[in-house]
């Protein structure tokens, strides 16, 4: 059982506000049109205009194909802090930001107190029972994923090929292919996935 504190991050409106925020700088520094953007990453004009606005917090499907346009991470968008050159860099659970799907319940809660330091970033997933990422977007190649289950069973599918991981079970994958995470259970279910990126 996933065990939620009363006092993790609540930041759903502010979260879509500068990801919005976000979005609309990324797009106009590469000098793309919304109608570019929507050609670009199959997410609708209307959409896009509604995102950028803050006045829609995109599902993480709709939010990864956006990123993946942009040629930027999701936590670059989410507005994760930047990576340091200090020794040590703490980030507090009170400071984390956290991606929430307003229409599954799923969460992406952003680990890393540098992220991209050592050309990775720790992410937290938490997936309610019966719920599904739908397939995401394939990353570029030299993007690779490795997770590992805290706590319930996810399903994991990747480049057609399905794996069922329970608690203490970790993976590793090439994230050049569409692959997706499900939850076919009653139970939530919390892994803590590592994405790197070989240049």
């Amino acid at each position: 059982m996933v065990e939620r504190d009363a006092d993790e991050p609540q930041h759903g409106d502010d979260l879509a506000g500068a990801f919005g925020g976000n979005v609309r700088r990324r797009r106009e520094e590469a000098g793309l049109t919304l109608e570019q953007l929507s050609t670009q990453s199959s997410v609708s004009r209307a959409m896009l205009s509604k995102v950028e606005r803050g006045e829609k917090s995109p599902t993480i499907g709709v939010a990864s194909r956006i990123a993946h346009a942009l040629g930027a991470s999701l936590s670059e968008l989410i507005g994760g802090p930047a990576a340091a050159s200090s020794v040590a860099v703490v980030m507090r659970k009170s400071d984390r930001p956290v991606f929430r799907d307003p229409e599954t319940g799923f969460e992406r809660h952003m680990v890393s107190a540098a992220p991209g330091a050592g050309g990775g970033e720790m992410i937290v997933h938490y997936l309610p029972a019966q719920v599904s990422t739908g397939l995401l977007p394939a990353y570029p190649p030299g993007t690779e994923k490795q997770l590992v289950v805290l706590a319930g069973t996810l399903t994991v599918a990747i480049g057609g090929i399905t794996e069922t991981l329970h608690t203490g079970d970790s993976v590793f994958f090439q994230a050049d292919a569409d692959h997706g995470f499900a939850n076919r259970t009653d139970t939530p279910c919390e892994y803590i996935m590592v994405i790197s990126r070989r240049n």
